[in-house]
């Protein structure tokens, strides 16, 4: 048998641990919900949202990690993700109130081990166009990322 070697991403650093928490039980529920995730991504916009999931019927969804009510408060971007996703969520841990969240979004709340879905998001179907560059944009920072990996002094930094 094959021993498994446990692979290390770099650290990003604007995080907070209770973000990476979030984050961590997030992608956990997503994966679950058969997407795959890929984290700090940027978008046509110029954003980068935290995590953006991508599922096999090309379903794109995006989830904006909040982690505290100041967290909240000061960072109004996200309605710009709505252009970029076929449903936009929050995420959050128990500390934080829920009903500090938009209700046309959907919300999530996590801790560093699973998550669960507490209101959907409503469905805003992406236009092709728009649909196939978040997809390229996901499939190409995946892959970078994943070859940065196997050759850490690569030309990869682009993408990351």
């Amino acid at each position: 048998m094959r021993a498994t070697q446990r692979i290390e991403l770099p650290v990003d650093g604007r995080q907070s641990e209770t973000a990476l928490k979030i984050a961590r039980g997030t992608s956990r529920l997503l994966h679950a919900h058969g997407f795959s995730v890929v984290s700090e991504l940027s978008l046509a916009s110029g954003r980068r949202a935290d995590l953006v999931a991508l599922d096999g019927g090309g379903e794109i969804w995006i989830v904006e990690i909040k982690s505290s009510v100041a967290d909240f408060r000061a960072d109004q971007k996200w309605m710009d993700y709505r252009l970029h996703c076929d449903r936009l969520f929050f995420a959050t841990c128990m500390e934080v109130p829920c009903d500090i969240f938009p209700k046309d979004t959907g919300l999530i709340v996590a801790d560093a081990f699973g998550a669960q879905i507490m209101c959907e998001a409503p469905e805003h179907r992406l236009a092709a166009a728009t649909r196939k560059a978040v997809m390229l944009a996901f499939a190409q920072t995946a892959a970078s990322r994943l070859q940065a990996l196997a050759d850490p002094e690569g030309p990869y930094g682009e993408f990351l």
